[in-house]
């Protein structure tokens, strides 16, 4: 696969038959992306309106993308941002502490580990609905499909909080069995796991955690199996999970009130594809070139992978291109500029991958 077949857009409602495909294949615990039709609908029609919209970000908005293959003419993958969580409601999460306990007449120490019900990430951006599919996990597609979202955030900053997360579901078999809320959440509420996720089907879980016991939970006191598994991966959020390391997410402080799954955060201006992001000025074909040249890619075969990203809120698109890493130009070839709707003149968002992930 060619990773410049590869294109990032918002998606629109013409979308919800591959959107609902990639929720029926979606592990649980991907609340973000809920196995109904009605629901996906209303998903991608509130994109489209945020989009288009010409108000100020309310903080309600939510924007969802998807990842075309132009070679094979189909769309293969999604992914999106929540310009707020909670937004309405307190987002919650359990947050990681350790405490001490002492016994001086003793002379013994214990620090023991806790998790806390709390909502410190509430306003945060926050990623979701990541989703690719597996034939084309090992290729360039998930960087671009994760990576670009981060700079839609860096060039309409403006629309979204300077902090950011992300959730990814913890672990749960295919019957939906899940370690973590059997030991937890399902004593104060007779469901099993898939139930509950249907039932927040990627509503706030606010009112699901006002319901929980405020007080510590004390990790030692919980079954081995549910001990093990806080902080854990679903197997299917690898890839992704991989990928927000990459950029500089922090792992360490939040897990899921349901399922134990890692919750990661950061500063938005300290991760790495908003760090490397800078504005360039898309570079005309020279004109002494034959025409037949000048609708070519410009001879870049030894030049690092960028994600470019228009810099068009309503018609967003990224795609991936070999480029040069210096200057303020960028030179695109006409195809290039037709895809990415931009023209000689205009400016594009550039950023270098990794080259561990190139």
């Amino acid at each position: 696969m060619n990773p410049e077949h590869l294109l990032l857009r918002a998606a629109t409602p013409q979308d919800l038959d591959d959107i609902e495909r990639f929720a029926a294949a979606s592990a649980t615990g991907i609340t973000t992306l809920p196995a109904d039709r009605a629901l996906l609908l209303d998903k991608l029609q509130r994109s489209a309106q945020a989009f288009s919209s010409a108000d100020d970000s309310s903080g309600e908005e939510t924007y969802l993308f998807v990842l075309e293959d132009t070679a094979q003419g189909r769309v293969v993958g999604t992914s999106g941002i929540a310009t707020s969580a909670g937004f309405a409601d307190r987002f919650y999460t359990y947050r990681n502490e350790m405490v001490v306990h002492a016994s001086p007449a003793l002379g013994a120490s214990n620090r023991i580990h806790t998790l806390h019900l709390c909502h410190d990430l509430t306003g945060y951006t926050l990623l979701t609905s990541f989703y690719i599919e597996p034939a084309y996990e090992n290729t360039l597609a998930p960087q671009l499909l994760s990576r670009a979202r981060l700079l839609f955030i860096a060039e309409f900053a403006e629309r979204f909080s300077d902090r950011i997360a992300a959730e990814s579901p913890g672990l749960a078999d295919d019957s939906g069995r899940c370690p973590f809320w059997d030991a937890v959440g399902r004593r104060f509420f007779d469901m099993d796991y898939p139930q509950i996720e249907q039932l927040t089907g990627g509503r706030s879980k606010a009112f699901i955690a006002e319901l929980m016991p405020h007080s510590p939970i004390y990790v030692p006191l919980l079954p081995e199996e549910a001990q093990w598994a806080i902080g854990q991966l679903h197997p299917v959020a690898e890839l992704p999970f991989s990928i927000l390391l990459d950029e500089g997410f922090d792992t360490e402080t939040y897990v899921d009130i349901f399922d134990g799954g890692p919750i990661v955060d950061a500063r938005v201006a300290m991760l790495a594809s908003v760090r490397r992001s800078r504005r360039r000025v898309v570079q005309a074909p020279s004109q002494a070139q034959p025409q037949a040249q000048a609708q070519a890619a410009p001879d870049a075969s030894g030049a690092p992978w960028h994600l470019l990203a228009g810099t068009r809120r309503g018609d967003f698109r990224a795609v991936l291109r070999r480029a040069p890493a210096e200057g303020n130009s960028l030179p695109l070839a006409a195809a290039d500029q037709a895809l990415l709707r931009t023209e000689p003149g205009q400016p594009l968002r550039a950023a270098a991958l990794p080259e561990a992930a190139a």
